[in-house]
């Protein structure tokens, strides 16, 4: 069976810690095109937040036919009720702190009697900005070069068995020839691109180096039409992305 993220190429990270842009509703972040929605956050995520933002985003979800997942950080940020598409869980391969590559994913299984393994993925993480909030929270080396961020990519996917790889340059726009190395050291799995993705273009340029772009605080801080041109921009790269064209 095809895993469903093969055919995303933008998804939405909206962070439960925070509100959406002025009065703008789940169903107005559905409407922009976008393929998916994680649900995630670094910092101050807690079940009851999770729960409140759950709900009516899985009937926008549902109305869009826009899937829906939880990203958790940690498991006090995993919520079985309502029900998501399934959980990405983020497995911070260059993270300074093994909590963050298998301490938090230990604490998760000893604690939840109720995961639920045929929805249960994993994203490998490879973060590149030294100054985001998740860098420090998982004391990450983001001193990294394309043939370092390449040879992760190649950990993840054949010594690890990951189905997706994420180069996260939260804050900020990544290196497209680092992005590039990734995505070009990968066989079969699918690497998602996060960071810095404010425009069309910057969704269109680095559609053409990943197989999925993630926008996140772009819609808590400029809502959904902005994040409605960034979808354009991926999808029309994903077009010329074909296997006859592939950049």
């Amino acid at each position: 069976m095809t895993a469903p993220w093969t055919d995303w190429d933008h998804i939405v990270k909206l962070d439960p810690d925070k509100t959406l842009y002025a009065d703008e509703t789940f169903t107005d972040v559905c409407a922009t095109g976008t393929d998916a929605i994680e649900i995630g956050g670094t910092l101050d995520i807690t079940a009851e937040k999770m729960r409140e933002y759950l709900r009516p985003c899985l009937a926008a979800c549902a109305e869009h036919d826009v899937a829906c997942y939880i990203e958790p950080s940690h498991a006090d940020a995993v919520v079985h009720e309502p029900i998501p598409d399934g959980f990405l869980v983020p497995v911070v391969l260059n993270a300074g702190d093994t909590f963050w590559t298998t301490g938090a994913h230990l604490n998760w299984v000893k604690s939840d009697e109720h995961i639920d393994w045929d929805r249960t993925f994993n994203e490998a993480y490879i973060i590149m900005n030294p100054d985001a909030s998740v860098a420090t929270y998982t004391e990450a080396n983001c001193e990294l070069d394309a043939d370092d961020v390449a040879a992760y990519a190649t950990v993840a996917e054949r010594m690890l068995g990951q189905d997706i790889v994420y180069v996260e340059y939260s804050g900020m726009f990544g290196d497209t020839d680092v992005v590039g190395a990734a995505h070009d050291a990968l066989d079969e799995a699918t690497l998602f691109y996060g960071g810095g993705i404010g425009t069309y273009d910057d969704a269109y340029r680095m559609r053409h180096h990943a197989d999925t772009v993630v926008v996140g605080d772009l819609i808590h801080d400029e809502g959904a039409d902005v994040v409605a041109e960034t979808v354009d921009g991926a999808k029309a790269a994903a077009k010329e992305r074909t296997p006859d064209n592939t950049a």
